[in-house]
């Protein structure tokens, strides 16, 4: 019997958008389409900078009439306050809702069947007044739940979860190359298109304007992404986020987050191409570095 496990993530925080103008609210402002958000699904979303650089990430979810933004905690009051500079005269609140509200991850493919989802990307429900979903990035990660922070723990082992640890998480996420917010992006400097967003369903090609929209659309469209963050190996020490790559005397590019021998980095593209052509070998801080394209990636 495959045990599973769900982990508390005390780094995420919770955002509250109600009002009768919410919805469109932030379908002006985010990369996806807020419309497709409800009580059974979730979705994932960026919010840019004017010139389509990186500022936040969350999944969105409906509870309650309201739409919930699952975010990182140690960033959220940049985030409160940077959604309120929109506001303007939109009949819309924005609440600081983590103090009442917990965030777990369910791992693995086991979780949308121990939740009684659908396996498919974003499927949500309703449950013991918050909500649970698959994850809307991709499937293979599991699945998310949002709960009152004393509801958490019982909701999750009365679904027959038991706690984890964090480790297996992280093996987890860098194990699929799935980028972790701001531990992974730049906050002002990256873009989209790099950090795999397409792919992973954080973008609608279709939704019209949002801030940031045309940079992003005009990225895609001329094939200017030059650099992808791809999963490594790391066999040696853990190089620190921020050490440079090495492809022989040549900059390939720089490492992200990175735990227990697995990684993420930052990659330009022509030294992947050159090592999968030519051989040799990829550095960061002393370390080699191993390469993966994940299933869900498109080069």
């Amino acid at each position: 019997m495959v045990e599973r496990r769900y982990v508390e993530l005390p780094e995420r925080g919770v955002l509250a958008v109600s009002g009768p103008d919410a919805r469109t609210f932030l379908q002006g402002l985010v990369s996806n389409d807020v419309t497709r958000a409800g009580p059974d699904r979730a979705i994932h979303a960026a919010l840019l900078t004017a010139q389509g650089r990186y500022l936040h990430d969350f999944f969105v979810i409906e509870i309650a009439g309201s739409l919930y933004l699952d975010c990182e905690a140690a960033r959220r009051d940049d985030l409160l306050k940077r959604l309120k500079l929109y506001k303007l005269r939109s009949k819309v609140t924005i609440e600081d809702a983590t103090d009442r509200l917990a965030v777990a991850a369910i791992l693995g493919d086991a979780a949308p069947a121990a939740l009684g989802l659908a396996a498919e990307p974003g499927a949500g429900k309703p449950i013991a007044d918050g909500a649970v979903f698959v994850d809307p990035r991709l499937a293979a990660m599991g699945a998310r739940a949002i709960l009152p922070r004393d509801r958490l723990k019982p909701t999750l082992e009365a679904a027959g979860l038991v706690a984890g640890e964090r480790p297996a998480y992280e093996a987890l996420r860098l194990g699929l190359g799935l980028p972790d917010g701001s531990r992974d992006l730049e906050v002002e400097r990256s873009i989209l298109l790099e950090n795999g967003f397409d792919e992973l369903n954080g973008i609608d090609w279709k939704k019209g304007c949002y801030v940031g929209q045309e940079l992003t659309a005009r990225t895609k469209y001329r094939g200017l992404i030059k650099k992808r963050l791809l999963p490594v190996r790391i066999e040696g020490p853990t190089p620190a986020p921020g050490t440079t790559v090495t492809y022989g005397e040549q900059e390939a590019g720089e490492m992200r987050s990175a735990a227990d021998g697995l990684g993420l980095a930052l990659l330009r593209l022509e030294f992947v191409d050159k090592l999968e052509a030519e051989g040799g070998a990829l550095a960061a801080g002393g370390s080699r570095l191993v390469p993966a394209k994940p299933d869900w990636l498109r080069l």
